[in-house]
């Protein structure tokens, strides 16, 4: 026996044989709890402690100052891997120098979030990049690849992908179930998932809070079906905060806790994020299931080796690895530079009458809400620096002067005791981030400040005058003189104390709720309750107490501020948009695609005195604003972007840098357009720019440019496996300019609904004027032309022709070639000799699918009782035409009584020979019973069938037997 180190300290063994020795040497105790968040240290090995998790998707967040990069749904707007590739570089290497600095800081990343933005008013729209999943993928793979850095041995961080999988609610997110088909999930969600996986550049998922047909998840069996399928690497699932309590909690999916861990284990999480920075509820839940039999060690084993290779791969284990500290870099000027390149990359120009750019030596006015802010979102970082719309155009060469206003309405809030006045305070201790700044682990246990005096009542001659903002949906600030923003903090007291709107719960948002006789309550949305002056101050109501009437009297219209500021002005820059924590956010979908009324009234003003208003939307997500199109000579939107937004934004409307930003979703043109939010089914709901069969405000992929741009003819091959197309692009314009080159695809004849077109390839090109350049893509064959086909379970190519169209946006296609494959034909759909799986419908109406067993498997359900369900399946080979023929179909109801199933074999007139299926009830959802109809006689040849369920009643499959 030696004395040396133990072999799992030998860097020059692989990394399997370190795992397996440092497991070896971990008591069973030790092992249970390394599957919590927060590790402990295990002294007498000398191993430290580990968490999971560190937010960085678009800069390192909740720890501090750092970089402030645009936005995710930004950087999904530059439509360029390579630049979205450096920013992820950025980050990772400030993880790494925020790490050497304080431990805290974790660098196991949780980002980029590449759940595609399927609906546009999702609330977590702007940590998406693209409502296209191959786009998703091809920068989730870039960003993931900064992260992950070059080194051959060492991960410089191990990013983990959110959230698997079909996650773009935020309503009930917890408790409702997805109903996600075949055709969704493989054409769809996991193509977003599987690009940066395969890359090999990711450590891991972590699984959303809802259920996907009526399965937490967290016992998803994609895990290890598709997932771990996709890589060589022991990827780790983490899972999201709280969730694993959930599971026997508020999804009540399971009895007890132990069962609900045990069964999240067995599926694949290896990483329980639960209780904060306490271990010890999960770890006693997995003992208790341990020794119940719910898990064998086995199990806990497989998933402590999977978090101790991420450790091995970090190089945590091994002092300042290659990859750690000589690869640290923290605010450097090529970090600066790389946020404003991002930003004005991520510029997206929607509409230009010749309005931009600005003429040189223009007085300009900048007006608006947003014309002097710098918006963070929740997984912002605290800002460095600051530069805004103002300060940017003020600070330009080319602008002569700048005038402001922010278009606030300045009220006075009277009530029958005095005025509401906001006492002297002195400076906000905050660094200016509303406390963000200092390192916390979880932002969400921040509370407002209780230091300074709550406002009171006063005489009239020192009423404060508020800036009101309404943000829409009655949702208010109110900001005092000094700029701070009324908020409530726990001890219930209303003081203006706020930098910002910020915190999990935010709390400076406000409502006036109409009172009599012509007054008004101010109402507290985070607590619910109004306010109410008494003798200590301004506080929240006690629970059931009617709050304070306030008669509100407007001091100054923010109409007129904006409309004199424009009509001085040679043009005028309105900037509009939305705050990241209000009325859209994590936990809060938002409503509707509309600008709030108050910011609408905003750039009519200006307008109504100077035609030369040019709409700045700085947002999350896309709005509706089809009137504005029609009558503003110039639009652009750009999300939040970072600490020098304003920099960019105006580098770009002085025309230093040509717009080439693309849009990365549809903007529809109004709420009508949309689906349902929880309406995954984009086939059939015929949503995205996949499918939608309107006219869009701007379609996927637009955006403008000050110069423009030929196209030549494309041609396209295929090549083997691979599909080739070239274009050569010509700058046609006077200013070097980028363009990014689409390639999309269309299938010509195909057998089932595809894609109006999809995006195969795109390339961002930078092309001084006069220059052409040939663009050559390279794209797997299978992956560009294929489709699920559900009636054989596979992917496939049909044969036929498809066109490869070359665009400047989904619906500006500057060229086409024609490309036939032999391919697979699809074939019928072989009920007859392979029966059929409910789940696998063409065409439904009224249904939801719905988990077949808890641990795998689909099944059908109507989606309402009372209300009958419908599948359609097309193309059926049922046999030969002999008969009778006996049909077995698998179902379960958990009711008392009985259900009907009505089998309809449809013929070209109409309903054919019909089988009528009586269930009866099973006592429990998951236990199926076998019942049997008679056909007369299987119809010969290809017929579509259609099954009715009349529930409440769960199908499986049926099958034909003779």
């Amino acid at each position: 026996m030696t004395d040396g180190p133990p072999p799992f300290r030998d860097p020059a063994l692989g990394v399997p044989a370190r795992v397996a020795d440092l497991l070896g040497r971990l008591t069973p105790a030790e092992r249970v709890a390394m599957l919590h968040q927060f590790a402990p240290a295990v002294p007498r090995l000398g191993l430290p402690a580990f968490r999971t998790g560190q937010e960085a998707l678009h800069g390192v967040a909740w720890m501090g100052p750092a970089t402030v990069f645009p936005q995710a749904v930004g950087l999904g707007a530059t439509w360029n891997d390579e630049l979205v590739r450096r920013v992820g570089e950025a980050v990772g290497r400030e993880v790494r120098a925020m790490r050497a600095a304080d431990d805290r800081v974790g660098l196991n990343v949780w980002s980029p979030t590449v759940n595609p933005l399927r609906h546009p008013l999702w609330g977590r729209n702007e940590e998406g990049y693209s409502e296209d999943p191959r786009l998703t993928a091809a920068l989730a793979t870039a960003y993931t690849r900064g992260l992950r850095g070059d080194h051959p041995a060492h991960w410089r961080t191990a990013p983990v992908l959110k959230h698997w999988l079909a996650h773009n609610h935020e309503t009930d997110r917890d408790t409702a179930s997805t109903t996600l088909r075949p055709r969704v999930l493989h054409e769809y969600e996991l193509p977003a998932f599987r690009g940066a996986v395969r890359a090999g550049a990711v450590a891991g998922v972590m699984p959303a809070y809802n259920l996907v047909n009526g399965r937490p998840n967290h016992l998803s069996p994609l895990l290890a079906d598709e997932l771990r399928r996709w890589s060589g690497l022991p990827l780790v699932v983490c899972s999201d905060a709280g969730a694993p309590s959930n599971i026997a909690g508020s999804q009540g999916y399971l009895p007890t806790h132990e069962e609900g861990l045990a069964a999240a284990l067995r599926a694949g999480v290896d990483s329980f994020t639960d209780h904060g920075e306490d271990p010890a509820p999960t770890v006693a839940r997995l003992t208790r299931a341990l020794e119940r039999g719910l898990i064998t060690q086995e199990d806990v084993d497989r998933a402590v080796a999977r978090l101790l290779d991420l450790r091995f791969r970090l190089g945590l284990l091994d002092g300042d690895s290659p990859a750690g500290a000589d690869d640290a870099a923290f605010d450097t000027p090529g970090h600066r530079a790389l946020a404003r390149e991002a930003a004005e990359q991520a510029v997206v120009l929607l509409k230009n009458d010749g309005a931009l750019p600005l003429p040189p030596g223009a007085r300009v006015a900048v007006v608006g809400p947003l014309a002097d802010e710098v918006k963070l979102d929740w997984y912002s970082g605290s800002l460095l620096r600051r530069v805004t719309p103002l300060d940017g155009l003020r600070a330009h060469p080319g602008v002569a002067s700048v005038t402001f206003a922010d278009g606030a309405d300045r009220v006075r809030l009277r009530a029958d005791g005095g005025w509401l006045t906001v006492p002297d305070a002195p400076a906000a201790d905050t660094d200016g981030e509303g406390g963000r700044a200092a390192a916390v682990l979880d932002p969400a246990l921040l509370r407002g400040r209780t230091d300074l005096p709550p406002l009171a009542l006063g005489p009239a001659e020192a009423a404060s005058d508020l800036a009101m903002t309404d943000w829409g949906g009655g949702v208010l600030t109110l900001r005092a003189p000094d700029g701070r923003y009324l908020s409530v903090a726990e001890d219930g007291l209303l003081r203006a104390s706020a930098d910002r709107p910020d915190g999990w719960v935010v709390r400076e948002t406000f409502a006036l709720d109409p009172a009599a006789p012509g007054g008004h309550v101010l109402r507290h949305l985070a607590t619910g309750r109004p306010l109410l002056a008494g003798p200590g101050g301004l506080a929240t109501a006690p629970e059931g107490a009617d709050g304070t009437v306030w008669d509100v009297r407007r001091t100054r219209d923010g109409r007129d501020d904006v409309a004199a500021a424009a009509s001085a002005a040679d043009a005028v820059v309105v900037v509009l948009g939305n705050d990241p924590h209000i009325n859209g956010r994590e936990t809060e979908d938002r409503t509707t695609l509309g600008l709030p009324p108050q910011q609408d009234r905003l750039w009519r003003a200006a307008h109504a005195v100077n035609g030369r208003t040019v709409l700045v939307l700085a947002s999350s997500y896309p709005y509706a604003v089809p009137h504005a199109d029609a009558v503003l000579p110039a639009l652009l939107w750009t999300a939040h972007g970072g600490q020098d937004a304003g920099t960019a934004l105006a580098r770009v409307l002085c025309g230093d840098v040509s717009p080439a930003g693309r849009l990365p979703q549809t903007w529809y043109a109004s709420d009508a357009d949309l689906p349902g939010l929880r309406d995954y089914d984009l086939i059939a709901a015929r949503s995205t720019y996949l499918y939608f069969d309107g006219t869009p405000l701007y379609p996927f992929g637009h955006g403008l440019s000050y110069a423009s741009f030929a196209y030549g003819g494309p041609t396209a091959a295929q090549a083997g496996d691979v599909l080739e197309a070239e274009v050569t692009v010509t700058n046609t314009g006077a200013v070097t300019a980028d363009e990014v080159v689409q390639l999309y695809v269309r299938a010509v004849q195909p057998s089932v609904p595809r894609p109006h077109r999809s995006l195969a390839a795109h390339r961002r090109v930078r092309l001084t004027p006069g220059e052409s350049r040939r663009v050559e893509f390279a794209v797997p064959l299978a992956e560009a032309l294929g489709f699920w086909d559900g009636a054989h379970g596979r992917w496939t190519v049909e044969p036929g022709a498809y066109e490869v169209q070359a665009a400047a946006s989904s619906a500006d296609v500057r060229g086409t070639a024609t490309v036939v494959v032999a391919g697979e034909p699809a074939g019928p759909r072989p009920v007859g000799a392979a029966g059929l799986a409910a789940a696998d419908f063409d065409e439904a109406a009224g249904v939801v699918l719905v988990d077949l067993s808890r641990a795998a498997g689909d099944a059908v359900a109507p989606a309402a009782d009372g209300v009958p369900g419908e599948l359609v399946f097309r193309r059926c080979a049922l046999g030969d035409g002999t008969g009778p023929v006996t049909v077995a179909l698998r179902a379960a109801r958990e009711e008392e009584g009985e259900a009907r199933v009505v089998l309809d074999v449809l013929e070209a007139g109409g309903r054919g020979q019909r089988a009528e299926f009586t269930v009866p009830s099973t006592g429990d959802r998951y236990a199926y019973t076998t019942v049997t109809a008679t056909l007369p006689s299987v119809p010969e040849g290809v017929r579509d069938i259609r099954l009715t369920l009349w529930g409440p009643v769960r199908v499986e499959r049926l099958d034909l037997a003779r």
